[in-house]
């Protein structure tokens, strides 16, 4: 069992920056893959960003990547987001799922969920 939970959300103003922070309990993280996706009103559940439990590559979404970077220390994992676009407004999810066949860019392989951190980026 894993628990998940955000943090660090809030209001931003555009070419601003802001650190989420997804703070896991229970069981150890080794052996799962880390992600974060996003859900904007009216869309589905977007890819962000993941960090593989071994050691290796993360991977990110077209849309971020440059500007966004996932990192782990200890039990917590972090998003850094820097260049905020207001297209980038959207509750923010931490995630966690063992290995599968399932792409990582979809919600499917993930077990575990947090609830999410809201972050606005106005102009």
């Amino acid at each position: 069992q894993v628990q998940l939970v955000e943090s660090g959300g809030g209001l931003v103003q555009a070419g601003g920056s802001v650190r989420l922070s997804c703070k896991a309990s229970g069981r150890t993280l080794r052996f799962l893959n880390m992600a974060w996706f996003r859900q904007a009103p009216g869309k589905e559940r977007e890819f962000v960003a993941v960090i593989p439990w071994s050691a290796g590559t993360s991977v990110y979404a077209d849309s971020v990547k440059g500007r966004f970077t996932v990192s782990r220390d200890d039990n917590t994992i972090y998003l850094q987001m820097g260049s905020l676009e207001p297209e980038d407004t959207a509750v923010y999810y931490c995630a966690a799922g063992p290995i599968s066949t399932l792409s990582v860019r979809t919600p499917r392989p993930y077990t575990y969920w947090g609830q999410g951190t809201q972050v606005t980026v106005s102009s």
